[in-house]
């Protein structure tokens, strides 16, 4: 039963946070009073250190020349942007703090501590989880994915939401998937001026695409034994009216 559990689970605050650094395509950094935006300027170590690449005269590069040993205290912002269009898009932030050093080519940033800022609170990562962790095996195809089940199978969406209890579903406007990772699917439900947010998870853990596949079959399986939401099919109603 303990596994079954573990299975299910969500990803833990240490996986989420290396998810969205391993993806994000931009970041803004602040180092000794100076903020600047970033696009494409970033990769990631294996151990969680950012290799920032900035040009010579920059304002982060100047504040790294200035500080003492040539490494200043810095900030480093990321947001993770659901890829489908939704009411409050950005579905979590990651700030790190620690220290830039020189290195080839650019800086090196290495986190001292790590926060992850979702809809439930901020949490504080532990350093030790945070540089063990590697992200959800699934982070960088969840766009894609994500986009083509809402853009090409929206009947598929229809029918998943049959899995939603039904007082989740009162008042539904719209459901869209929101997330995506090994241990399950997320999907916004939306309403006129709310929405809240329902996990469907696997059986067990899908490690790849092709594993993904398979346990959404798995879900929609058990979708086809359920009725239509009553809200939902309410509202068809109503416009068909």
């Amino acid at each position: 039963m303990g596994d079954t559990q573990d299975w299910t689970a969500a990803p833990g605050a240490a996986e989420r946070a290396r998810s969205v650094l391993s993806v994000a395509w931009s970041c803004a950094v602040t180092a000794d009073g100076v903020r600047e935006e970033y696009a494409g300027a970033h990769t990631v170590t294996e151990d969680g250190r950012v290799r920032l690449t900035v040009p010579d005269d920059s304002g982060l590069s100047v504040a790294s020349l200035c500080a003492p040993r040539q490494e200043p205290s810095a900030l480093l912002e990321f947001a993770d942007v659901a890829p489908v269009p939704v009411r409050h898009r950005v579905r979590a932030r990651l700030f790190l703090s620690g220290r830039l050093t020189p290195s080839e080519g650019g800086l090196l940033f290495l986190p001292t501590r790590v926060v992850l800022r979702q809809a439930p609170g901020p949490v504080v990562v532990d350093l030790d989880e945070f540089t063990a962790a590697r992200p959800d095996p699934l982070a960088g195809a969840e766009a894609r994915l994500l986009t083509h089940l809402a853009d090409a199978h929206p009947d598929a969406v229809e029918r998943l939401s049959r899995l939603v209890r039904p007082e989740s579903l009162h008042a539904a406007t719209r459901v869209v998937p929101l997330a995506v990772d090994r241990h399950g699917l997320t999907l916004r439900v939306e309403r006129t001026r709310a929405h809240g947010d329902v996990r469907l998870p696997f059986h067990t853990p899908a490690d790849d695409v092709p594993q993904l596949t398979e346990r959404m079959h798995a879900l929609l399986a058990q979708a086809a034994a359920a009725g239509c939401p009553r809200a939902l099919q309410r509202q068809r109603a109503d416009g068909d009216g």
